[in-house]
């Protein structure tokens, strides 16, 4: 019995909230398991010239890895498998090292840290340029795009959560022969797919909503290029950033809860950002589902939800915003983002944030507890200010 999940027609019409939990499943038969078991081995039988496809050795491939890959290539809708990375940041690495030698990339001012510090640090190198701009003004970004090689972007931006007009700047960067990639972490495949709006390249850092569970450390990458696809696998063959086949596996198990996942932490999140925004403590609220934020509008038209990452300001320094995040007792005062449980802490205690981030910023990631719950750890916590 064929199992529609290994063939390519009916998946191309499945929504992806069927995709995540049918997608990537073994063939249908008696005694078939439902899941794709973890294989675990460095090498397989081999002998002679190895022929296209052939296994050869785990650092090329890995049987674990496939459904995973199939899963998120189809949701990210490509007809090419993703490539899994050893974590978010050999995944950002190895998109990284698409930027010609010498080149210029355009990138926001305010993209996760990791990203930047490595940007960065290549830059200092002599590697390439960096044209930092703030994303949110689709003018100045495009302005940015002459003479450029590789257009970065991350929307919604961690930690400031502004919002690009994401078919506007890929269109654009196109038609110069700019490389479009896009850090589709925050919003995930269901609620945006870079790829459908002139993306070359889309990033993950897995360890966050993928898994969901805060418990694996992984990236990813999706591409619908095929000769892209070969080129970085061939990186991450060559620079060994591969991922465990127990990371991928538990992975695949944390994206067939993604959507209601989601559903519920972004439902959790809007009414918790509506009752910060009205609390006397609070200065600031960024979170696009409020009709207020600057990126609101522009989110409402290109995304399908908001997002369950919420940032707001208390006091005026720092202290104040370390004596919120203390304060919490339900809610874990952690870095990270996108698990089932609900994390917050001040971003700029970090060195390596960009120095226009609100030193009184609390980033919260929101989870799936109740929302009551939440918001009476909340309330109690900014009372200490």
């Amino acid at each position: 019995m064929t199992n529609p999940a290994e063939s390519a027609a009916p998946v191309a019409s499945w929504h992806p909230k069927t995709l995540i939990v049918a997608g990537g499943r073994p063939a249908h038969g008696l005694d078939a398991p439902v899941n794709h078991p973890v294989t675990f081995t460095s090498t397989y039988h081999s002998q002679g010239i190895a022929a296209a496809g052939e296994k050869v050795y785990a650092r090329f491939s890995n049987p674990t890895w496939d459904p995973f890959e199939q899963v998120l290539g189809a949701l990210e809708r490509s007809e090419l498998p993703a490539l899994v990375f050893s974590s978010g940041m050999a995944a950002i690495a190895a998109a990284l090292s698409l930027v010609p030698e010498g080149g210029t990339m355009v990138l926001p001012a305010h993209s996760y840290n990791g990203t930047l510090g490595l940007a960065k640090e290549l830059e200092t190198a002599g590697r390439f340029t960096l044209h930092p701009v703030d994303v949110a003004d689709t003018e100045q970004v495009l302005g940015a795009l002459q003479g450029a090689d590789v257009l970065w972007l991350e929307s919604p931006t961690n930690p400031m959560l502004e919002v690009a007009e994401l078919p506007a700047l890929l269109a654009a960067a196109k038609a110069q022969g700019v490389l479009g990639i896009v850090d589709n972490t925050f919003a995930t495949p269901l609620l945006q797919r870079p790829l459908e709006l002139g993306a070359d390249l889309v990033v993950h850092s897995v360890t966050k909503y993928l898994s969901g569970h805060s418990d694996v450390i992984m990236g990813a990458l999706a591409t619908r290029d095929e000769t892209l696809h070969t080129k970085l696998h061939g990186y991450r063959t060559l620079h060994g950033a591969i991922a465990s086949p127990m990371d991928v596996f538990l992975a695949l198990r944390g994206v067939r809860t993604m959507a209601v996942r989601l559903e519920r932490s972004q439902a959790n999140s809007q009414l918790l950002a509506e009752r910060l925004a009205a609390h006397p403590k609070v200065n600031v609220v960024r979170y696009p589902g409020l009709p207020q934020d600057p990126g609101h509008a522009r989110a409402s038209e290109l995304m399908d939800g908001f997002g369950s990452v919420i940032a707001f300001e208390v006091g005026s320094a720092a202290q104040e915003a370390d004596a919120v995040v203390a304060g919490f007792g339900l809610i874990t005062a952690a870095t990270s983002l996108g698990g089932v449980e609900t994390l917050a802490e001040r971003r700029a205690r970090h060195a390596s944030e960009p120095a226009t981030v609100p030193a009184n910023l609390i980033r919260l990631s929101v989870g799936i507890e109740d929302v009551e719950d939440l918001w009476n750890d909340l309330s109690q916590a900014l009372e200490r200010i």
